[in-house]
């Protein structure tokens, strides 16, 4: 009878330990145009993961260049599966391979970020200590990074730019996960749509989309990834532009998550060009210390931070660049659809064409 008992308790923890792992197994998508470089480093912090229980779903946007070959160099090492499609932007693209995954989570990786070899592991352990409908993690510099990568990253993850939003769960603002590194559960997923049609801005909507349904997100410490970025100041500039494009119309989607604070970069760039208005013609220099000021904080904390002079000089150029290309971008979309009266489609239609 002990026997039988003590049988018995093993096959129900068995049974435990199964549906945990049942309910933890993850299907991994990536959305990807072009980018084969970064494919493959990614496919490679994949491949040496310390638990190799996932799927890997990899979604070719349209791409002008082959990618199936540099997936076949990794289809031994893992359970791939390669889908080629018309090009239809990042969000879309997710929604289909979401739609072919067979398990009952859900992570979303930009095809430019790089994954510790815990990576996984953590995931299910932060799911099975701290559950959740939806969660996301850190995105930082890794120490190989050229040095305008580590100042463009600094520029979009500190306190002193953008709040620390995209990687601290100490935020000034509730955490949004992002598709660079995003989970969640499927079938929630699929209940609410998955990503909408938005090229630019499809993470932050769809986060508010599942707050506005009533399920939660959180922000797990361990499972940040490391996120290339644009590797020019050029290319940075027309990023951050395109996003700062996207809030008004984020906001016009979800005005119970408009702040005052998405305002910030505007005035940042008005003030400064009343600033220099001022000083040319009424020569004071008031308004211009100001911004020297907060030049000397973002310098010393960048230079604290990345305990580099050439990485925190670079930052301070990032850090104008995007306040200024996401201050000009939020403005001009913000006239076009709440002064001229725009639709979003009609005011960017390349935003979601």
């Amino acid at each position: 009878m002990l026997i039988n008992i003590y049988s018995l308790h093993l096959k129900n923890k068995a049974i435990i330990i199964n549906l945990f792992f049942q309910l933890t197994s993850l299907s991994i998508i990536i959305a990807i145009f072009n980018r084969k470089d970064e494919l493959f480093e990614l496919l490679n912090s994949l491949s040496h993961q310390s638990d190799k229980d996932f799927e890997l779903i990899i979604v070719d946007d349209g791409s002008r260049i082959a990618l199936l070959p540099t997936v076949e160099l990794f289809q031994e090492q893992m359970d791939i599966k390669f889908f080629r499609k018309e090009n239809s932007g990042p969000g879309l693209s997710r929604n289909y391979g979401a739609k072919r995954a067979k398990n009952d989570w859900l992570v979303f990786l930009d095809s430019d970020v790089i994954v510790e070899t815990d990576y996984i592991e953590n995931i299910k352990k932060n799911l099975r200590e701290n559950p959740c409908d939806a969660f996301g993690g850190a995105d930082k510099a890794h120490k190989g990074f050229n040095l305008m990568q580590k100042a463009i990253s600094y520029a979009m993850t500190s306190v002193l730019t953008t709040g620390g939003i995209r990687g601290n769960r100490n935020a000034v603002t509730k955490f949004q996960p992002r598709s660079f590194n995003m989970g969640v559960n499927k079938e929630i997923f699929l209940k609410v749509g998955g990503f909408s049609d938005m090229r630019i801005g499809e993470d932050p909507d769809f986060s508010m989309t599942l707050w506005e349904n009533g399920y939660t997100t959180k922000f797990y410490d361990n499972i940040g990834v490391y996120h290339k970025r644009r590797a020019d100041v050029a290319k940075f500039s027309k990023q951050v532009y395109q996003f700062g494009c996207a809030r008004p119309i984020l906001n016009q989607r979800h005005p119970k998550y408009t702040k005052l604070t998405f305002w910030f970069p505007s005035v940042f760039l008005l003030g400064y060009l009343v600033a220099i208005i001022h000083y040319l013609f009424w020569n004071s220099g008031l308004l211009l210390t100001c911004y020297g000021l907060y030049t000397v904080l973002v310098f010393f904390h960048a230079l604290i931070v990345t305990r580099n002079i050439s990485i925190a000089s670079m930052a301070l150029i990032c850090t104008y660049i995007q306040m200024f290309s996401y201050g000009y971008g939020f403005l001009k979309s913000w006239l076009k659809l709440n002064i001229l009266k725009q639709s979003p489609e009609e005011a960017f239609p390349k935003h979601f064409r």
